[in-house]
């Protein structure tokens, strides 16, 4: 009988440690749980940190086969060739600013557009919006030619201003989907709030200044980064159209530059032995100092978005 019990209990006690209880999660569960998350985190880890593992070998340690992951020594001189090469603080410069114009003004268009939707009923509305998904799902390819032509014809191919005049009115790079989440979310502003303001005397443009802005940081902060990532990794287009196929501008980023960066290496080194100028270490740091840029935006704008959603909570109506 005391056999049975202590078996029963026994039983009962290594259930609970393995599945938990309502107040407690088990150890079991949590092991899974975290097991899962590291192996996705791995595989998502994984090219980074071979990319920066790569990054700091010699050619020894390329050819070595002991070495695997950790170098025998760092080797900064990769990144010095690579950033020559780059052309490192001019083509971040221009970079930022073909990336960085154009998201304030999408973010600025696509907040005015979103509320207008959000806000106000009016005749064709949702003609508009149908419009607004269809012209989101219409591949860029089908107008790349006509876009082309026409910057061709207004004379700005080669110019900032083939991403400019398109974020002005609401037509930037992805702009429907950044329209739709700022719709989404104005639409969850509570219509006492504006009906309160509109008392007061406020018109729709203040109540839009001083109510619906502050609430909708996290939406903005959002937009912001997603549009700047895409126009900054948008290779094709800023050549076409920024650069230019027949004007050749200077106008460049670092994706850019990364693409030609065998040529370009080749032609600094000004050396014929391929095999010793141009390895998989100076690559795999030319592409760590291309995406330096979004890295460090991330991890600034990943604090203050969190800070964002926490002051600027709304309760329902």
């Amino acid at each position: 009988m005391k056999a049975t019990i202590k078996s029963k209990f026994t039983k009962e006690k290594l259930h609970r440690f393995v599945f938990g209880s309502k107040e407690k999660e088990g150890a079991g569960k949590q092991i899974i749980v975290y097991g899962l998350l590291i192996c996705i985190g791995f595989i998502y880890l994984y090219p980074i940190l071979y990319m920066i593992s790569t990054s700091f070998m010699n050619r020894d340690d390329l050819l070595d086969t002991s070495v695997k992951w950790i170098p025998s020594a760092l080797y900064i001189q990769n990144y010095i060739d690579a950033a020559k090469s780059l052309d490192f603080w001019s083509s971040i410069g221009k970079g930022i600013a073909i990336a960085g114009l154009p998201t304030i003004l999408n973010v600025i268009t696509c907040m005015f557009i979103g509320y207008g939707f959000a806000t106000f009923n009016f005749k064709g509305k949702k003609f508009f919006m149908g419009l607004l998904i269809f012209s989101y799902i219409l591949p860029s390819q089908v107008t790349m030619i006509p876009t082309y032509v026409l910057y061709n014809d207004m004379g700005i191919l080669g110019s900032l201003w083939t991403f400019v005049l398109p974020a002005m009115f609401g037509n930037g790079l992805n702009s429907p989907i950044f329209i739709l989440i700022f719709y989404q979310f104005f639409r969850q502003v509570p219509k006492v709030l504006l009906e309160a303001a509109h008392i007061d005397g406020a018109g729709y443009f203040k109540s839009f200044v001083r109510i619906a802005i502050p609430s909708a940081a996290p939406a903005i902060l959002t937009v912001f980064l997603f549009s700047f990532v895409w126009y900054w990794n948008e290779s094709y287009l800023t050549e076409m159209y920024v650069r230019g196929l027949s004007t050749h501008s200077d106008w460049t980023n670092l994706v850019i530059q990364l693409k030609n960066f065998d040529m370009s290496f080749n032609t600094l080194a000004q050396v014929g032995d391929t095999a010793t100028n141009l390895n998989e270490s100076v690559r795999m740091a030319a592409t760590s100092l291309s995406i330096l840029p979004l890295l460090v935006m991330y991890f600034i704008l990943q604090r203050y978005f969190i800070e964002s959603i926490d002051r600027t909570g709304i309760t329902g109506e």
